[in-house]
């Protein structure tokens, strides 16, 4: 198939090697002209403008936005509904706010254009690894773009599928990343325990591989806490701040709109809000995973944390 990609930052670029390896014709946008040079050398077409990459697509068009939730998104969907045409298909495969998605579907749908807000997951690895997705919309549209899902996901038929109308995808998403946010805080409080008991000299990178093998609680975090571990400079050299994307707070509204008791993942929202004020070694250590799962980025240490 051909689709075009707006956004071309660290999980954009990873889909367009994945869709040119499965044999998609990829145009790609960005504003940042290393990462359209990127494009090019992973076997995408570039593209200049956002009118360059709807010209070179041929109809019925697909444009898949993923770029950061908020106004970069929204004024992107916008300036593309000026440029396509009924029975186009426009993605949203960013963090959006579920509820927005609603709104942007109803406003395209009166333009005759079809939209899908698609919750993806996978982060800098999802390139190799493929990536998760969660996609809510028309069954009817999902299913034209399934040669696509099925070359983004793991295998054609796992790590993705629809989960329910405009709206779902993202509503999946949010709560998905909001039990990210509790797995994280675990590990970092487990390992800041195992860290603070100094009588009993514990190599944590040690401990962190030998439950890798056959543990209830082996996964890819765990993976990317030993492997953050076993780098204890680069970890040092951290600042203990901990941002939060958005997700989180969405969840826990959720939550109380619902009345679902969900202490967990609130205390690990108000633990990154925390950090900002102060922090330590379990701090430290949740801004290293979301710097290696997800390539967020990190603030650094300054004397006053030495």
């Amino acid at each position: 198939m051909q689709i075009g990609l707006v956004g071309l930052g660290k999980m954009g670029l990873s889909m367009v090697q994945r869709l040119t390896r499965g044999g998609h014709d990829v145009v790609g946008f960005d504003l940042a002209a290393d990462a359209i040079a990127r494009c090019a050398e992973s076997g995408g077409t570039p593209a200049l403008s956002l009118d360059v990459l709807v010209d070179r697509l041929r109809t019925p068009r697909i444009v898949w936005v993923m770029l950061p939730a908020g106004a970069p998104t929204a004024e992107t969907i916008r300036a593309l509904s000026r440029l396509l045409q009924a029975n186009d298909v426009i993605v949203d495969g960013g963090n959006s706010y579920y509820r927005e998605a609603a709104l942007r579907s109803s406003e395209l749908a009166a333009l005759g254009i079809r939209f899908l807000d698609v919750g993806t997951s996978g982060g800098v690895r999802g390139g190799t690894d493929g990536f998760s997705m969660m996609v809510g919309g028309a069954e009817e549209t999902v299913e034209n773009l399934k040669p696509i899902f099925a070359t983004l996901a793991p295998a054609p038929d796992r790590g993705w599928g629809r989960v329910g109308p405009v709206g779902a995808g993202h509503f999946v998403k949010m709560v998905h990343n909001g039990i990210e946010y509790g797995a994280m805080q675990a590990f970092a409080e487990g390992f800041a325990i195992l860290e603070a008991k100094g009588d009993f000299g514990l190599d944590l990178e040690q401990v962190s591989r030998i439950w890798q093998h056959g543990s209830v609680v082996r996964s890819w975090l765990l993976d990317l806490v030993a492997e953050t571990l076993a780098d204890a400079a680069q970890l040092k050299s951290i600042a203990p701040v901990v941002a939060d994307s958005g997700e989180g707070r969405w969840t826990v509204q959720e939550a109380i709109a619902l009345g679902v008791s969900a202490p967990v993942i609130t205390l690990s929202l108000l633990t990154r809000l925390k950090s900002r004020d102060e922090g330590g070694f379990s701090e430290r250590l949740l801004a290293a995973l979301r710097h290696r799962f997800g390539g967020h980025a990190v603030e650094q240490a300054d004397r006053r944390d030495e």
